[in-house]
């Protein structure tokens, strides 16, 4: 399987319209060569280079196997979001304190279609407990100095 986005390359950085210092709004996603037998995808947006420990931006789950883009700024109809690290439940741009940070977008084809009684708590373990195949996309983010 593999995740690519229009907005900007695996290694690349990301632009600032994507990032709490531009609009704050979720770059487009696409994929490919989802395993057979995938119900529905799931992604994991973080950020493992902050300072307390990985910083969670994004969780979608419930994605319809169907889908295979989430255009800029949106959410998969029938997709949940669950709540990330900002305490929202809907997309948070990279917005590192200090430095260069990585941002991966990883994006799970799972057998399930729905994850029921999903938590941020419970959210990466019932994804890999679910999942037949994932894919990575990373790019990174350093905000100007100001």
């Amino acid at each position: 399987m593999m995740v690519r986005s229009d907005d900007f390359e695996h290694g690349g950085s990301i632009p600032t319209r994507f990032t709490c210092d531009g609009e704050d709004v979720s770059p487009h996603l696409a994929w490919e060569g989802a395993p057979r037998g995938v119900a529905s995808f799931a992604l994991i947006v973080d950020d493992p280079d902050a300072p307390m420990g990985t910083w969670v931006h994004w969780l979608v789950c419930d994605i319809p196997a169907d889908v295979l883009e989430i255009p800029r700024g949106t959410v998969p109809e029938g997709a949940r979001q669950v709540m990330n690290d900002f305490g929202r439940l809907h997309y948070g741009g990279p917005c590192p304190p200090s430095g260069t940070h990585r941002y991966y977008f990883k994006l799970y084809a799972l057998r399930v279609e729905v994850l029921p009684t999903i938590s941020e708590n419970n959210f990466y373990n019932l994804v890999k407990l679910n999942s037949l195949d994932d894919a990575v996309l990373m790019g990174t983010y350093a905000r100007a100095r100001r």
